[in-house]
């Protein structure tokens, strides 16, 4: 009679567990797991926890009011505390500069302690490190990473950063995102609130959180100068919600601005967009490009991250260098329905063909597995 394997337990320390792509890509690793593994989640923003209703009911998951933060101030004892923290889990997945306390935490006092194995993602930046990343900053990550079994990351850019700047090209792994890509193949099926199409509207739409370095008062001034028949669509909740409908009222394009909030199941509303247009400084591989090319759309983004090499090759053209051709490439794709078409039915076959979430998963099956001597997580005992 074989023993029942009891689940792995699992301590995630996130920088916030607002639902983003990271977070996304979190939560649905967890909800695969199933009842193979239990999970702990601190977040370094203790109010931010947004991701926390994705998470489905049957998943084991606790969020403890009583465990070490993930900020403070650096010092030993906050160190100690976490160090100890740790010892009762199987496994530390850490994610993102928000969390680097914690991985320093483990790079200290794991020679003296029996201390989990540990893999950090690293998933992009905000608007204080997008062109230049901070020299303490980075200086504190070539300390603690040396014990982490592996450094995550999900693009090109990313992986030249870690090898470069942060001595950790040994330990990188290049897992890059994916999606349930058949999920987005039937189109929508649920409303955005707020969105009701007229006869002739163009709608441009993007997912994000709504932070500085995503810089969406810029797409809002770019779509401002096209014709009134092109409605924006801004999914997403943060920080900067009145800096956008500012700028909206400012360039007087408030009555075709929608901001529906944070939205689960993105393949049953994603397709109400006719292009997904991105306005960031600063991204990786974005996880929303990929669901507009599995809803067949095209992608209008600044020359960012690992963009320009995701789409297909017939968009890489609206994947701009500059604010003139960004606004260029907008005007260009809402004015063309037939090349909308075009463009989106290339992009879902790359989207197929590259980033089905089957390919994810077994790279972080095979990566968690081997820091668990090689117990299955996702699919199987």
């Amino acid at each position: 009679m074989t023993t029942p394997v009891p689940p792995a337990r699992l301590l995630h320390l996130h920088s916030s567990f607002s639902l983003g792509g990271k977070e996304a890509r979190a939560v649905r690793l967890m909800n695969l797991m199933g009842p193979r593994a239990s999970h702990v989640i601190l977040s370094a923003v203790p109010d931010a926890l947004g991701a926390q209703g994705a998470i489905d009911p049957g998943i084991d998951v606790h969020f403890p009011a009583d465990a070490p933060p993930l900020h403070g101030k650096p010092g030993p004892a906050r160190y100690r505390d976490l160090a100890r923290y740790m010892q009762q889990f199987d496994l530390v997945l850490s994610y993102n500069w928000g969390s680097m306390d914690g991985v320093m935490a483990h790079r200290i006092f794991a020679p003296f302690h029996a201390l989990p194995p540990l893999i950090h993602h690293e998933d992009g930046f905000n608007e204080d490190e997008s062109v230049k990343r901070n020299r303490k900053r980075n200086a504190f990550r070539r300390l603690a990473l040396p014990t982490a079994d592996a450094l995550v990351v999900p693009s090109v850019m990313l992986e030249r950063i870690a090898a470069e700047e942060w001595g950790a090209g040994r330990r990188t792994r290049l897992i890059r995102n994916g999606i349930d890509v058949a999920a987005y193949t039937g189109g929508p099926d649920l409303p955005i609130p707020g969105l009701e199409r007229r006869d002739g509207d163009v709608v441009i739409g993007t997912v994000a959180g709504l932070r500085k370095v995503k810089d969406l008062p810029r797409l809002v001034r770019a779509v401002a100068t096209l014709s009134r028949n092109v409605r924006l669509v801004i999914v997403g909740e943060g920080a900067e919600r009145d800096a956008i409908a500012a700028a909206a009222a400012a360039c007087g394009m408030a009555d075709r601005l929608v901001m529906p909030g944070f939205m689960t199941e993105p393949a049953r509303w994603i397709g109400h967009f006719d292009l997904l247009a991105l306005s960031s400084r600063s991204e990786q591989a974005p996880i929303a490009v990929i669901e507009a090319m599995a809803a067949g759309l095209p992608v209008v983004s600044p020359d960012v991250g690992d963009v320009a090499a995701m789409v297909s090759e017939e968009n890489r053209r609206f994947v701009a260098p500059n604010e003139v051709g960004f606004r260029a490439a907008l005007a260009e794709l809402a004015s063309d329905a037939a090349l909308r078409a075009r463009i989106g039915a290339a992009n879902r076959r790359v989207a197929a063909g590259c980033f089905d979430e089957s390919t994810m998963v077994a790279a972080y099956e095979n990566l968690y597995g081997q820091a668990l001597a090689g117990r299955r997580l996702f699919s199987g005992e």
